[in-house]
């Protein structure tokens, strides 16, 4: 703005003075014009009076005493016959010069009594003004004076009106530069956060009241739009599903920390490529359905998590602007899906095995094909196969109540005498092998339903008895621990091989399969087991080692 004003100020300034030449010097020229056309006139009259009386001895008279001077005079009297013979020139000699009829001035002067006329120079910067009359006797008396031309006067002023022009334009400039700076400086010291507080020109008074209530407007739409971010910030922040919002070029504009812990990345990822920050091609494919077809969802796993990704588009005003990302932690999903699954195929294994024993058995009873000391074999089959598939269906519908988290009703459950009672309930089947059982322990309430709670001790001390060594011992001790009462079962059984200690509690899973099925396991002893301490918000851990023996301990909270 300071050089905008400097430029217009130094250029009106310029303009004043060029015209204040241009004015100046022509109104000089016209009255300079004026003055000698008059004394020219004058002249004439007195030179033609002087003439009348004197003839031509007045003339030379003249002309001598006038170039006797010092300074030759500007005029030039020329005296002329009627028919145009110059009789006498104070300039030059009177035989050099030509017949003069033919000039416009002598013509005009012998018709009217008076005449003028101008004529230029071939560099037109000099012309010679003439003014004749007629004289008694029919001849003509002519003076004639040089006078410059507007552009001789210019030319022969050059120098003056350039050395005035410069220092008239250094003066403006000058002049011009203290005056912008004067004018801007108010604008530049104004403070835009208080503009009601300005002591400003009076003509900014509107404008700073305009800005005072655009920037209280933009101050109370920023406070709102803080709130609403914040707000955002808040909602986004505590969600446990991750959040990624993308522009049209797949550029992260927004991530939440639970998106950010998925994969691993930090807050500076803002800006960058989705497909960098994730590092997964198909999730390129899902952005580009999303931005065609609205939605886009795909899977994937990260750190051992599988997670799903619905992918969505944002529109404003009828165009894609951007896809907003929305990632599920469905690892538990998938694997209850897998475990269903599984148990699903593995019951109808369970329950067609057993079936089709009992079936085949019955088929040959029916049609007499077995022999009378037979059939009390088959009869026992059946009657083995058919207890041993109640068995599993009790198994199976208890899993399923454990699994629908039934609201039973719990009590306080003296541990220890649970251990005592199971102990006592498998002391027959274990001394037919020779295994010892004992219970050790001091008594612990625990909060939770007493049937479930007996037959998680009963399962493990049964699996302790049935995977034992001949005379061998079976364990259960009951203490209590920091946060709760534990239990703990020891045998000196086969023990457990390593690579399946992480599968044993999974529904219908043998480590010996010929072992279980000779001793009517179900494969579902520990899965019931594992349940029973989820639904008590237990823990279990096990330890085994081949050859050695097993010790399983759970921890249940105290009532």
């Amino acid at each position: 703005m300071t050089k905008k004003i400097f430029r217009s100020t130094l250029m009106v300034a310029a303009a004043v003075l060029a015209a204040s030449l241009v004015i100046m010097l022509g109104c000089l020229y016209d009255y300079f014009g004026v003055v000698q056309e008059k004394q020219l006139k004058d002249e004439l009259r007195l030179a033609a009076c002087g003439v009348e009386e004197g003839g031509l001895d007045y003339l030379e008279r003249l002309a001598s005493r006038s170039f006797r001077s010092d300074r030759p005079p500007d005029y030039r009297l020329t005296w002329v016959a009627a028919d145009g013979t110059v009789l006498f020139d104070t300039h030059v000699p009177v035989a050099e010069l030509e017949n003069h009829a033919g000039r416009i001035e002598i013509g005009e002067a012998l018709l009217h009594g008076e005449s003028s006329s101008v004529r230029y120079s071939d560099t037109l910067t000099q012309r010679t003004l003439y003014y004749a009359c007629a004289l008694e006797g029919g001849t003509v008396l002519r003076v004639s004076a040089g006078q410059a031309t507007e552009l001789a006067l210019v030319l022969g002023m050059l120098q003056p009106i350039l050395v005035i022009g410069i220092l008239a334009v250094a003066l403006s400039a000058v002049l011009a530069n203290r005056m912008a700076k004067r004018i801007v400086c108010p604008l530049n010291s104004l403070d835009l956060e208080h503009p009601l507080e300005q002591d400003a020109y009076e003509e900014l008074a509107p404008l700073l009241r305009r800005i005072h209530q655009q920037r209280g407007q933009i101050s109370a739409q920023l406070r709102e739009l803080r709130a609403k971010t914040d707000e955002f910030e808040q909602i986004t922040g505590h969600m446990s599903e991750g959040l990624v919002v993308l522009d049209r070029e797949g550029r992260v504009l927004s991530v939440n920390p639970a998106a950010q812990a998925v994969f691993g990345a930090e807050r500076s990822c803002v800006g960058q490529s989705f497909l960098s920050v994730n590092g997964v091609p198909e999730a390129s494919q899902a952005f580009c359905a999303a931005l065609n077809e609205g939605h886009g969802s795909m899977r994937a796993q990260y750190q051992g998590r599988e997670y799903q990704f619905d992918l969505s588009r944002i529109q404003w005003s009828g165009a894609a602007v951007g896809v907003v990302l929305l990632v599920f932690d469905v690892t538990e999903q998938a694997d209850a899906e897998r475990s269903r699954r599984e148990f699903t195929a593995n019951v109808s294994h369970e329950l067609k095995t057993p079936l089709q024993s009992i079936l085949g058995s019955a088929e040959l009873l029916k049609n007499g094909l077995v022999k009378q000391e037979d059939i009390p074999r088959f009869s026992g089959l059946i009657h083995t196969e058919a207890a041993r598939l109640v068995t599993l269906v009790d198994d199976i519908i208890h899993l399923s109540q454990l699994d629908e988290g039934a609201g039973l009703t719990r009590e306080p459950v003296n541990l220890l005498e649970l251990a005592e009672d199971a102990a006592e309930a498998l002391r027959g089947s274990a001394g037919k092998r020779g295994v010892r059982i004992s219970v050790t322990g001091e008594p612990v309430s625990v909060s939770g339903v007493r049937t479930f709670l007996y037959e998680m001790v009963y399962n493990l001390c049964d699996n302790a008895v049935k995977y034992n060594v001949e005379h061998g011992s079976v364990e259960l001790s009951v203490s209590h621990t920091g946060q709760g009462a534990a239990l703990t079962v020891r045998d000196t059984g086969i023990g457990i091989p390593p690579e399946y200690q992480s599968r044993v509690f999974e529904r219908f899973f043998r480590v010996d399969k010929s072992r279980s099925k000779a001793s009517g396991g179900t494969g579902l002893g520990l899965s019931i087991v594992k349940h029973i301490v989820q639904y008590h918000r237990g823990t279990i851990d096990l330890q085994s080692e081949p050859g050695r023996g097993t010790v399983i301990s759970v921890t249940l909270p105290q009532a």
